[in-house]
């Protein structure tokens, strides 16, 4: 049945953002997607319906990406990890300063009470999602870098750092 039949006239926004959500809930282990894979995403929900392939190419692209400069719109609701792979916006992503804001924040999620029934569940499970990703992007005690600190430190431990700098600037060693 198609989303007009159903009482919805669906921004393609709202359409990609759905088609996007959907593959993240169903591959929870991938971080992105190809934009081909969105757009086949699109198809098998019905979702392309009286859309015009270059519009959703334009969105893929440009209208949605927080990171990338802001054409038209000033949505955020997907991210590039990489060229060409996306994955829903988070709160905490890097955005480009033409998509900034200052009255009211840009588009991140669709409303619920815009979309059919069907996908109202992914609103829910996209905030479950925000939470459980920032929880792991703030885990910085598995960061390989992170861990690294200290490392050093018996390197100086028998000489006052100051003291080891003054060495190595004297010619006389």
């Amino acid at each position: 049945m198609a989303i007009q039949e159903l009482g919805f006239d669906l921004t393609i926004g709202d359409r990609i953002w759905i088609a996007t959500a959907l593959l993240h809930r169903q591959y929870p282990s991938r971080d992105s997607f190809l934009k081909d894979e969105i757009r086949k995403k699109l198809a098998e929900e019905h979702l392309d319906e009286g859309i015009k392939p270059g519009s959703i190419s334009a969105h893929l692209s440009d209208h949605l990406v927080a990171n990338v400069p802001a054409s038209s719109g000033k949505y955020r609701m997907l991210f590039e990890v990489s060229p060409g792979k996306l994955r829903l916006f988070r709160p905490g992503d890097l955005t480009h300063p033409s998509r900034v804001q200052r009255r009211t924040p840009s588009k991140t999620v669709p409303e619920a009470a815009q979309i059919p029934t069907k996908y109202q569940p992914l609103i829910d499970w996209y905030r479950r999602w925000i939470e459980k990703n920032s929880k792991e992007a703030g885990n910085w005690q598995n960061d390989p870098l992170i861990r690294l600190v200290g490392s050093g430190r018996h390197i100086w431990a028998d000489e006052h750092a100051d003291q080891y700098v003054e060495n190595l600037r004297r010619e006389d060693i």
